[in-house]
């Protein structure tokens, strides 16, 4: 790769973890398809602590290997009350063959037309390849960014940093 290629592709890793959306902001609220006949919305989680996983494409190798583990390891999320809610610019006849292959347990939303419509109120849209960022949001109950974190498209970024954000969100919120 060539010392300008190299410096084109961090300034645009930059300029893209830049306009994500920091802690402490209200996540926008949206309503996308899980199916050809259903919706999701952001608003139906409110009550509980929130994981949204943004990733580029069903299918490709780091995707999958991303999904299957947030899949393995939803018992630990739902230790903390959390949802966890798959997004990308993928259609949802993609995301049903994709969720049943590999058997996933939790929604994955098409952010398909208007294409990465919510992926750029989040700050994680790349439109120079159209597709989002591979982008981690832990929303707490009340509806505010607690996390947020880009990973390199090509780098899986396990489920460290969501745990150690649910443990926080756990120990900051008052017992109900």
């Amino acid at each position: 790769m060539s010392e300008e290629t190299s410096q084109q592709q961090s300034s645009q890793q930059l300029q893209s973890s830049s306009s994500i959306l920091k802690p402490g902001t209200p996540a926008p609220n949206f309503t996308l398809r899980s199916t050809p006949d259903q919706s999701v919305s952001l608003s139906q989680f409110r009550g509980h602590p929130t994981i949204l996983a943004f990733y580029p494409a069903d299918f490709s190798p780091v995707c999958g290997d991303q999904m299957a583990l947030y899949n393995e390891i939803l018992p630990e999320f739902q230790r903390f009350n959390a949802e966890l809610v798959g997004v990308s610019v993928d259609g949802v006849w993609s995301h049903l063959a994709f969720s049943k292959d590999r058997n996933l347990h939790f929604p994955i939303l098409s952010d398909f037309e208007p294409k990465g419509e919510v992926a750029k109120k989040y700050g994680v849209y790349r439109k120079q390849d159209g597709m989002t960022e591979r982008a981690l949001f832990v929303i707490d109950s009340n509806g505010i960014i607690q996390w947020s974190y880009v990973s390199p498209i090509g780098v899986n970024p396990g489920a460290e940093g969501i745990l150690k954000a649910l443990e926080s969100i756990t120990i900051s919120e008052p017992k109900k």
